[in-house]
């Protein structure tokens, strides 16, 4: 019934809606290049490294989850950390139901490939039609990408013989935070980030290394589950 409803579209529109999809890809894959080679850097074999890509599938959980490693942080506080930031999902999830109607065999993949990418490109629609699959798009060409850039950021970073040398420990920061930045164009986003990141650099001289990150976690989502969240969010301009 879905695929019925998106075969309806003209030949044009679903081009441009591919093409739109290509164009997201391509800047992910950007960041994809990035996770590879950092995995790899981090102490990740190149199984493991594709394996997350494949089944977690989720950029800044999976930048997140590297970054906790390298900083010495154990497996637990490193997994903790990527499941707080893979919660968001659950939101993204109840507003794409009336445009996604999901149901039987869609069900899954259609879960799996829910990003941010692929959840801007379907509410941005002015129908559901178009957003449905303009959502299918993204959500496949991003998930392509993103695996194929992990891939090749993997075999490169594993031939570099010193990944620091190179900045690319520092490089995890920075792909994490050109993630979170478009978050960042709101006020109740600013507020979250900020109290966020206080929690964290308060324990940090009292908690070892990992553990600050997933408390900043459990203080932003423990503020956005608030029941004052929505309004301010709604304030600050939330799309």
């Amino acid at each position: 019934m879905v695929f019925q409803e998106q075969d309806q579209l003209p030949r044009k529109e679903k081009t441009r809606l591919v093409r739109d999809a290509v164009g997201v890809g391509l800047a992910v894959g950007a960041y994809g290049l990035s996770y590879g080679a950092l995995a790899v850097s981090s102490g990740l074999t190149l199984a493991q490294t594709q394996f997350l890509s494949l089944a977690l599938y989720g950029g800044s959980a999976q930048l997140a989850l590297i970054g906790t490693l390298a900083a010495g942080g154990g497996g637990l506080a490193a997994s903790a950390t990527a499941t707080l930031l893979g919660v968001r999902s659950l939101f993204y999830g109840v507003s794409l139901r009336p445009v996604l109607r999901p149901r039987g065999a869609t069900l899954l993949p259609a879960a799996h490939l829910l990003s941010d990418e692929s959840t801007a490109m379907a509410i941005a629609k002015p129908t559901p039609r178009e957003g449905r699959f303009a959502y299918w798009a993204t959500g496949a060409v991003v998930f392509l990408f993103w695996n194929l850039a992990t891939l090749i950021g993997a075999l490169s970073g594993s031939l570099l013989a010193d990944p620091e040398a190179l900045g690319l420990d520092a490089a995890c920061s920075a792909a994490f935070l050109a993630l979170v930045a478009p978050r960042l164009r709101e006020r109740a986003g600013q507020f979250v980030f900020l109290l966020a990141a206080l929690v964290a650099i308060a324990v940090s001289p009292l908690l070892g290394s990992g553990l600050p990150v997933v408390l900043a976690g459990l203080t932003a989502l423990s503020v956005l589950l608030l029941p004052t969240a929505t309004p301010a969010a709604a304030r600050g301009g939330a799309s």
